[in-house]
C-alpha cells in the first residue's frame, strides 16, 4: 500500500482510468438504477461522480415485463423490469442534452436481441457528442440462439463482443453475467474479443413465492437479485477475474458505503458502481466518494489506484 510521507499534507488522488476513459474518482452509477441521470440531479451534484451509467438502451423503445416487477427480499431486491427503455433515438435527442451540461463522463449501457442488433446499436451510438464509453450488457437472451443468454456461452460472447468492437472506437466495457460456471473463462473471452474493461457482477437469477397465494411474486416468475445479499459472491468473482485478465474491472453488487467499495477495489476492481443503494438513499454514490477520501486521509494512502488488487499481495 502506497503511503504519504510523514509530515506532508497531501490531498488524496482519487483519479482512475478505465482504458482510455479518465475518471475524477472511481465511483460510477450502475445501469438501471440511476435512470438517465436527470432523475437524480436534485439530490446531488452530478459533477461529483466518476461517471454516469445510464439505463440500458435498445435500438427501439421497449415496454418491459408486466407488473409486479420488483420484490423486496432479505438484504436485497428482485427485479424483472424487462429492460424497459425509451430507445436510443429518444435518449440522444431528449436525455443526452441534459447530461452534456456536466463535467462527468457518460457511459451508455445497451443491449440487443441478436448480434446484428448489438452491432447496429453500437454504430448508432458511436461518435455521438456526450457519449464517452459504451457498456454492453450481455446478460440478455439471444434470439439467434434460441433465447440462450449471450454471456453464458463463450462462442456467442466472442461473436457479439467482436462484432461490437469493430463498430466503435469508444472504450468498450462488457458487463458479464454471474450466472455461469466459470466467470474467469467468460472474462478472458471478452478480453480476447476486444473488451477494454469488464463490469461485474450483474444480478443473480432468483425468485420469491407468496405463501398466501402460493404463486411467484413476480409476474415473470424469475428476476435478478441485487443488493447486499449478493456482495460476497460479487467480491469472490472479482477476485477470480482479476487473476485471469489484464484489463480493468468495474465492480458492483451490493455496495452500500465506502467500506463496501474498498472491499471491491482490494479484490481487484479499478472502479465501482453503486446500484440498488440508489433506491434507498439517492445520495449513496457521492457519500461513497467522500468516504473513500476520508479513508485515504486516515490511512495515508496517496493514490486510490494503489488499492486495486491489494488483497492479492503476498
Amino acid at each position: 500500500m502506497q503511503r504519504i510521507s510523514s509530515g506532508r499534507d497531501m490531498t488524496p488522488n482519487l483519479e482512475v482510468t478505465i482504458g482510455s476513459l479518465r475518471l475524477k474518482n472511481p465511483v460510477m452509477t450502475a445501469s438501471g438504477t440511476f435512470g438517465y441521470g436527470e432523475e437524480y440531479a436534485e439530490f446531488m451534484d452530478l459533477n461529483a461522480l466518476g461517471a454516469i451509467v445510464v439505463k440500458g438502451l435498445s435500438l427501439k423503445p421497449k415496454e418491459g415485463n408486466p407488473p409486479p416487477r420488483i420484490v423486496e427480499t432479505a438484504s436485497g431486491m428482485l427485479n424483472s423490469i424487462g429492460l424497459q427503455n425509451i430507445g436510443i433515438e429518444r435518449f440522444i435527442h431528449d436525455k443526452l442534452p441534459f447530461l452534456r451540461r456536466f463535467d462527468t463522463p457518460v457511459v451508455v449501457n445497451f443491449f440487443g436481441d441478436s448480434v446484428d442488433e448489438y452491432a447496429a446499436a453500437t454504430a448508432r451510438l458511436d461518435g455521438i457528442d456526450g457519449i464517452h464509453a459504451l457498456e454492453m450488457n450481455i446478460s440478455c437472451p439471444n434470439k439467434q440462439a434460441g433465447w440462450a443468454v449471450f454471456g453464458t456461452d463463450p462462442k456467442v460472447t466472442c461473436e457479439v463482443v467482436g462484432a461490437v468492437r469493430k463498430r466503435t472506437s469508444l472504450p468498450l466495457i462488457v458487463k458479464l453475467s454471474p450466472n455461469v460456471t466459470d466467470i474467469a473463462l467468460m472474462a478472458r473471452v471478452a478480453e480476447d474479443s476486444g473488451a477494454d474493461a469488464l463490469s461485474l457482477i450483474n444480478t443473480l437469477t432468483g425468485m420469491a413465492i407468496d405463501i398466501r397465494t402460493r404463486r411467484p411474486k413476480l409476474a415473470n416468475i424469475r428476476g435478478g437479485l441485487s443488493g447486499p445479499a449478493i456482495k460476497p459472491v460479487a467480491i469472490r468473482m472479482i477476485y477470480d477475474v482479476f487473476r485471469a485478465v489484464k484489463i480493468p474491472i468495474i465492480g458492483m453488487g451490493g455496495i452500500m458505503n465506502a467500506g463496501d467499495a474498498l472491499e471491491f477495489m482490494m479484490a481487484g476492481a479499478s472502479a465501482v458502481a453503486v446500484g440498488t443503494a440508489n433506491f434507498i438513499n439517492p445520495r449513496t454514490a457521492v457519500e461513497v466518494v467522500a468516504g473513500l477520501a476520508t479513508f485515504m486521509e486516515r490511512e495515508q494512502v496517496k493514490e486510490i489506484r494503489s488499492l486495486t488488487g491489494a488483497a492479492h499481495a503476498g
